[in-house]
């Protein structure tokens, strides 16, 4: 038997499948794009699984779509944060829409969350529109912003007023890399505000596409004073979970 576990994200779907001890045997990532339900379609006509579940904000109409069983994106990501990381009890998960945070208990269920979805504040999609405004490309943006000596502060959170700020300190003439840093801090700030509240204990896992952004990384080490670990594809680690999260049923 074979498992399949997909995680249809804002930016991008995810689809990882195990055998029956687990083991992954099969990873597969594709943009969301416009049509995420034929997107998904096309991504699973093409791997072998006997079972299959679905996570993320659209897991909902692949549940209508392909009638199969659904699992939040907080208890996907606590149990494939924990498969690969065993001494996990503190996930950060940035996405494209939203973040979370999460806490576990030594046997690895969720214990507390805190999250953040009612606006692009802290998310991928704030750091893409900042990157867009500042002419950098998605995947320079945080390597930029870690070269950079010096920060300035972004105090607004709104991606619109933040948008204004980072427009007026253009104006201004300040550098991008140090408009950049800032940014990058004000996401760091409400991410450990969010980790505070939910007062994890073990290993802080970083998980969401937003894990792969080096000053995030750096930064979250800094300010909180420990270890960050991210999985070698934090992207999929939802997937990952739904697909384990079906194995035990």
């Amino acid at each position: 038997m074979q498992y399949a576990g997909i995680d249809i994200g804002s930016r991008t779907i995810e689809l990882v499948v195990v055998d029956e001890a687990g083991e992954v045997v099969a990873s597969h990532q594709e943009d969301t794009g416009f049509d995420p339900i034929t997107k998904a379609r096309k991504m699973i006509n093409g791997t072998s699984y006997d079972r299959i579940m679905a996570t993320g904000y659209g897991r909902n109409l692949f549940e209508l779509s392909f009638d199969a069983p659904t699992v939040t994106e907080i208890k996907a990501h606590a149990t494939g944060a924990r498969a690969l990381f065993p001494k996990a009890g503190t996930i950060l998960d940035i996405g494209g829409q939203d973040s979370k945070a999460i806490s576990l208990l030594e046997n690895g269920k969720v214990q507390k969350f805190e999250m953040n979805d009612r606006c692009a504040a802290g998310t991928g999609k704030f750091l893409e529109i900042m990157a867009t405004r500042l002419g950098f490309e998605i995947d320079r943006f945080g390597p930029e912003a870690l070269l950079a000596q010096n920060s300035l502060n972004v105090s607004s959170m709104c991606t619109v007023f933040a948008e204004s700020e980072v427009t007026s300190l253009i104006a201004k003439g300040e550098k991008r890399g140090e408009i950049a840093r800032g940014l990058h801090e004000s996401v760091v700030r409400r991410a450990v505000s969010m980790i505070n509240r939910v007062a994890g204990q073990g290993e802080l896992v970083f998980t969401g596409g937003v894990a792969n952004n080096p000053c995030m990384v750096t930064l979250l080490a800094e300010t909180l004073d420990r270890e960050v670990l991210v999985p070698r594809d934090p992207q999929a680690v939802g997937a990952l979970g739904a697909a384990l999260l079906l194995l035990t049923q």
